[in-house]
């Protein structure tokens, strides 16, 4: 199954074109994270071309060392110059800082993070769970929810309203999903 989702997540000229300068954009842990990739598989699945409603390109990294805002831009501005002519929105989001803001944005707390892949588990939906780099694929809850297009509660951050909207947002663009009846309360 890794091969299969490799192989579609590289249909989205996007996806390959930042993973092929993966180099440059020089990202303490980075990864290739979130909609860019399972939203690309979902497409595929619905028939609609691999980069159709996407509307960014997240990457995670981490930098303990630089927790500031300023830093966070830094890093966007070099992300920005090596990947800008590409024509999307890519965001880059340093996971050593997620603790300092997540809760004034969502309204809920969020635990400090050791690692980039520590944000990674903490999507709202395990089978979003996903992040990539060149040689390197993450998937900690496997990749058969994502193509099953299963959606369910993700116990490390179970915080039911966004979970809901985000599901609903899902579905309102896939149809053919499903939301885990005991999730669905």
């Amino acid at each position: 199954m890794q091969e299969r989702f490799i192989a579609d997540i590289l249909r989205n000229r996007n996806n390959r074109a930042i993973l092929d300068r993966w180099p440059a954009l020089n990202l303490p842990d980075g990864w290739l994270v979130a909609g860019c990739l399972f939203q690309t598989v979902w497409n595929l699945r619905s028939g609609h071309a691999p980069e159709a409603g996407i509307k960014d390109y997240d990457l995670f990294y981490f930098d303990a060392s630089d927790t500031s805002e300023e830093g966070e831009r830094r890093v966007q501005a070099r992300v920005d110059e090596a990947l800008g002519d590409l024509g999307v929105t890519i965001e880059a989001s340093n996971q050593a800082r997620v603790h300092l803001w997540y809760e004034s944005h969502f309204g809920q707390p969020y635990e400090e993070l050791r690692s980039a892949r520590d944000g990674i588990d903490r999507f709202l939906v395990p089978a979003t769970c996903v992040g990539i780099r060149p040689g390197d694929l993450y998937a900690p809850n496997g990749l058969a929810m994502l193509y099953d297009g299963l959606l369910t509660m993700n116990p490390l951050v179970p915080h039911r309203d966004l979970f809901h909207e985000k599901s609903a947002s899902y579905r309102a663009r896939w149809s053919w999903l499903q939301i885990q009846a005991d999730c669905a309360t």
